[in-house]
């Protein structure tokens, strides 16, 4: 499997493009914001053959599901998240002016809903949904074991944890799911986050100030 990591928006969003020898891709977290970021993902998917089979989003705050509806548009898929995060689609317009972003079309909620321990498979890559909420209640994961890497969204980052206080955040739910679900995995794990540079499991167990494990 073969990773494209992209920053999109002002906050920035990790977007990740993901596709194998069939050339059949996956995009997580488009957050495609402004017109050139746009353009960017259409040329490289254009530009490397890919047909894109799935639009994952991690969770459903704004600054991972603005480039949605481009996304929707642009390749014929539709968004695929937990339901749990629902309620982040009808709050989209009021996010959207919090922060001042104008929005081409506002996202719609997702056509696919995926759930913990179910499976994402695009060409020969299989990639496993992993529930851990906390950040937000929908917050997914996506491991791909043969390849040894999961895309944490804003679960897990490089020496840090996904803030709990927005609405639906809780602590204590989030230590506790990536303590049973996360760190559990080999040690050698990459994990590519929704923000900043990647990082490994057995790095964050051992010098990641909220655990210390």
């Amino acid at each position: 499997m073969k990773i494209k990591r992209f920053e999109f928006n002002m906050f920035p969003v990790n977007c990740y493009v993901l596709w194998d020898e069939t050339n059949e891709a996956a995009i997580i977290d488009p957050g495609c914001y402004y017109e050139e970021e746009k353009i960017a993902l259409k040329d490289f998917i254009a530009n490397n053959g890919l047909t894109v089979k799935h639009l994952l989003n991690t969770h459903l705050h704004i600054d991972h599901i603005c480039g949605n509806p481009f996304c929707e548009r642009t390749f014929g898929v539709k968004s695929e998240a937990n339901e749990a995060d629902l309620y982040w689609v009808e709050l989209a317009p009021k996010q959207s002016r919090m922060f001042g972003m104008k929005l081409e079309s506002e996202p719609e909620p997702p056509a696919t809903h995926l759930h913990d321990g179910t499976f994402v498979t695009f060409g020969n890559t299989c990639l496993e949904v992993i529930h851990v909420p906390g950040h937000s209640p929908g917050g997914i994961v996506f491991y791909n074991a043969a390849e040894g890497c999961l895309f944490s969204g804003d679960v897990l980052f490089q020496g840090s944890i996904g803030r709990a206080d927005l609405a639906g955040g809780n602590f204590d739910t989030l230590i506790e799911g990536i303590c049973a679900k996360l760190f559990v995995l080999p040690d050698d794990t990459v994990v590519y986050p929704g923000h900043g540079a990647p990082t490994t499991i057995g790095t964050e167990k051992k010098e990641n100030p909220f655990f210390r494990i």
